[in-house]
């Protein structure tokens, strides 16, 4: 009987908001931070939960299709960390400009592109999102710059985009990712220190997901205080777990940037639950008790879906409506990842330049030549 009661629950009877308390970030160079209290409305927090939910079952049906040999090459998975690009993604404008590493999925998504598009990409299709050209590693689409495969090499790459933003004139911040792994990197520090100088509008975050490949960060950091690593530039360490304490601080450094103080650097503290790589059981280095232990007290998805249920913002069975509904989907899109054609060798060498005319390109000999056409 409870149940029909439940179901027959119109949307009137949920509240339209709710308040929360959330964790406060730890502090370098900053005399105030992002506050400790948030407002969430029922349609945002809807909203946080479908997509991280769909970045979830996203990457676990990649893992599967991986497992499968349909994906090839590297692959790593974003699953465990979605309240970090979901976060990110909701305190920024679609103008504002976004870079990351290779574990790139989940940015692709919630910077706008279909699941079917990034998993066909995976697949090498042509419906990919790059045309079956980039694969898990090379993901683009507007006013996002990848997926970069060097170590921390897409560091210097965000300073350029903030740099091209202060240059415009154009009121927009870049927001730059690396690893915990990658934030030993000396190109790292030398990017600090002009982004410094010329006070870019560059949000320099570290996804702390305490590894690094098979090195836990007390093995590869003297100091793993990542917050405080651009010294003079100010800095905040961020509950990475909770999609609305990323929102917060995400919004109090974009306002940061924006104000022509120069640039900030974010540490969140997430967690990844595959290993490094699809190559990387994941559990040479940390104990199946530790990856278990996180998923069931900090699971960002877990966190929020119970924050939605307690304070009325939603019902358990309409989120189990939103699961259904994600998985198929998935299942739609991997059914076009695994049929769509894979693009034809002579478009080999298309899309080299933007806006070129044609011109042609040398093969893997002397013999074989490719038009390319923009």
């Amino acid at each position: 009987a409870s149940r029909v009661m439940v179901a027959s629950r119109n949307y009137a009877d949920f509240a339209s908001e709710a308040t929360f308390e959330i964790k406060k970030c730890d502090l370098h160079r900053l005399e105030e931070g992002p506050g400790t209290t948030t407002v969430m409305t029922r349609e945002e927090g809807l909203h946080y939960y479908k997509t991280m939910q769909t970045i979830r079952r996203m990457e676990l049906k990649s893992d599967q299709l991986y497992k499968q040999k349909i994906i090839r090459g590297f692959c790593h998975l974003y699953d465990g960390q979605e309240a970090c690009c979901v976060g990110l993604e909701v305190a920024i404008k679609p103008t504002d400009h976004v870079i990351t590493a290779y574990r790139a999925h989940g940015f692709t998504y919630a910077r706008g592109v279909p699941v079917r598009e990034i998993l066909a990409e995976l697949t090498g299709r042509k419906g990919g999102c790059v045309k079956g050209k980039g694969g898990s590693m090379h993901m683009y689409t507007k006013n996002f710059y990848g997926g970069n495969g060097i170590v921390g090499a897409q560091v210097p790459l965000g300073a350029g985009i903030a740099l091209a933003c202060k240059y415009f004139g154009k009121n927009e911040v870049c927001l730059t990712l690396y690893g915990d792994g990658a934030a030993n990197q000396g190109q790292i520090f030398e990017t600090y220190n002009m982004a410094a100088l010329w006070k870019l509008p560059c949000i320099f975050i570290c996804e702390n997901n305490r590894y690094g490949m098979g090195t836990s960060v007390e093995r590869a950091a003297a100091s793993t205080d990542y917050y405080k690593r651009g010294d003079f530039i100010p800095g905040l360490r961020v509950d990475g777990m909770d999609v609305l304490c990323v929102r917060e601080a995400t919004k109090f450094a974009a306002e940061y940037c924006r104000s022509g103080k120069g640039p900030i650097v974010m540490e969140l503290q997430t967690y990844r639950y595959h290993g490094h790589s699809m190559s990387d059981p994941g559990i040479s280095y940390r104990t199946r008790e530790e990856i278990q232990e996180v998923r069931s007290k900090s699971d960002p998805i877990t966190l929020l879906k119970d924050r939605m249920v307690n304070n009325n913002l939603a019902s358990i069975e309409e989120l189990k409506e939103i699961d259904v509904a994600v998985r198929k989907e998935i299942e739609e899109a991997a059914q076009f990842a695994t049929t769509d054609p894979e693009p034809p060798l002579e478009e080999l060498g298309n899309h080299i330049y933007f806006n070129e005319p044609p011109f042609e390109v040398r093969g893997p000999n002397q013999w074989i030549r490719y038009k390319s056409v923009s």
